[in-house]
């Protein structure tokens, strides 16, 4: 056993110091990065704005966006900052530091509507520079270790820097604003504001810019705070082409069909809104509640402007199709209980002596080419047809309506809205 002690002793203190002796010199410990800073007067202050355009029903449906698939507000506002403006009126503005200005954006209004409007010098994306930090990202990290091959905090500091003067030379005041982020950023946000604390601490270590964490509002109140004289813009920012050849503007007319739809689902949603709040709402009862959440949807500026890709386009349409199904289970209840004989008493169970067909604005989707079977049946065996016409507006305009039958053609002239849904329900008098 003696001889067993000593040959262990030996082995236990050689493992001792191996661990010793890989540890020990490194010494490494955790750095508390500061990034406290505040605005400093008499420097460049650098805010950082961490931001993320999740554009939900571009690329991707609401749908695939929350559950991660397809992997390919306030009212009322001091300040507006975007990126989207013609590349030669960008590159002018530059060279004027002319993209801060203030916008009077309405004659009628006055100084009352006036606002200072920000424009980016580059997208709503980081500066140039190589500052993205998604985990996918190929953007250098900042690697503090000295021990380590790739120690480079004095190259991206220095990157850093000469961003922040190329950006503060096309603007007024001490102040710019880097907007760290960009479409989809910040899926795994650790790996963003991990950077950024060490830009914060090691740039404000360097000591020739301030950088700080910042906000939209900061930002204004410390360019207000600067009091700057700034250009007036009067007009707007259209025609807008971001390369040569490539205008945008053509948004206002791409997907007209879907355009087209939306603009009658919103018009038959207030017809039904209006009808769901005359007969009462019930627990069980079909809603207008599916057609307004895909309405909103569909407000998305990637939606009704046409510029979403086709699947995503598919998917709008069919979320309206939807809506529209139960709302108009809604209005035809609503109508048939509103022209009913007991419904100026205050209770609605309807016992129609007609047989009621469907409402012709939901089955005659095809009404522009004169097709909508619900109205062209066989009158000749002593069968009448019935059409109610209900206005969503109270102002006044006359219009026509044409409804294909069989046997004659009816022209209405009826005083409508201009935008007001006309729902028409097809009854066949039995």
């Amino acid at each position: 056993m003696a001889i067993n002690l000593v040959h262990r002793r030996p082995l236990l203190l050689f493992v001792l110091f191996l661990v010793v002796g890989i540890w020990s010199p490194v010494e490494s410990k955790y750095i508390a990065y500061n990034t406290t800073q505040r605005i400093v007067p008499d420097k460049l202050n650098v805010h950082l704005v961490a931001h993320s355009h999740d554009d939900v029903g571009w690329l991707k449906t609401v749908d695939q966006y929350y559950v991660g698939s397809n992997n390919s507000i306030q009212v009322g506002f001091d300040a507006l900052y975007f990126s989207r403006i013609d590349y030669q009126d960008r590159e002018k503005r530059k060279d004027l530091k002319s993209l801060e200005v203030v916008w009077q954006g309405s004659k009628t209004l006055g100084s009352s509507a006036d606002i200072f409007t920000g424009i980016f010098p580059k997208n709503y994306e980081p500066p140039p520079g190589d500052f993205y930090f998604e985990v996918n990202d190929v953007s250098p990290v900042i690697q503090d270790d000295v021990l380590l091959f790739d120690y480079n905090v004095e190259e991206r500091v220095n990157d850093f820097v000469a961003a922040a003067i190329a950006q503060a030379n096309v603007t007024r005041t001490n102040h710019i604003m880097f907007t760290m982020g960009t479409d989809f950023k910040y899926q795994y946000a650790t790996s963003w504001f991990r950077q950024l604390d060490k830009f914060i601490h090691y740039v404000n270590k360097d000591g020739r810019v301030n950088a700080l964490y910042s906000t939209p509002s900061i930002y204004t109140d410390a360019k207000y705070a600067a009091n700057e004289s700034w250009p007036l813009k009067t007009d707007d920012f259209f025609p807008y082409a971001d390369n040569p050849n490539a205008y945008w503007t053509g948004y206002f007319t791409s997907r007209p069909a879907l355009k087209g739809y939306v603009r009658t689902m919103s018009a038959y949603y207030l017809a039904a809104r209006q009808l769901e709040f005359l007969k009462g709402r019930n627990s069980s009862g079909p809603t207008t509640d599916s057609l307004a959440d895909s309405l909103a949807l569909v407000q998305h500026h990637d939606a009704v402007t046409g510029t979403e890709k086709q699947h995503v386009a598919n998917d709008y349409a069919k979320r309206l199709s939807i809506g529209y199904a139960e709302a108009e289970k809604l209005v035809e209840s609503s109508l048939a209980c509103l022209t009913s004989s007991n419904s100026k008493s205050g209770s609605c169970n309807p016992e129609t002596k007609f047989k009621q067909q469907k409402a012709a604005a939901l089955n005659c989707p095809l009404l522009n080419i004169s097709y909508c079977p619900p109205s062209e049946l066989d009158l000749s065996t002593g069968k009448s047809l019935v059409v109610l016409v209900y206005n969503s507006l109270g102002w006044k305009r006359e219009d026509v309506i044409r409804i294909p039958v069989c046997i004659f053609i009816m022209l209405l002239i009826l005083v409508l809205s201009d935008i007001a849904f006309i729902i028409i329900l097809i009854f066949l008098l039995v």
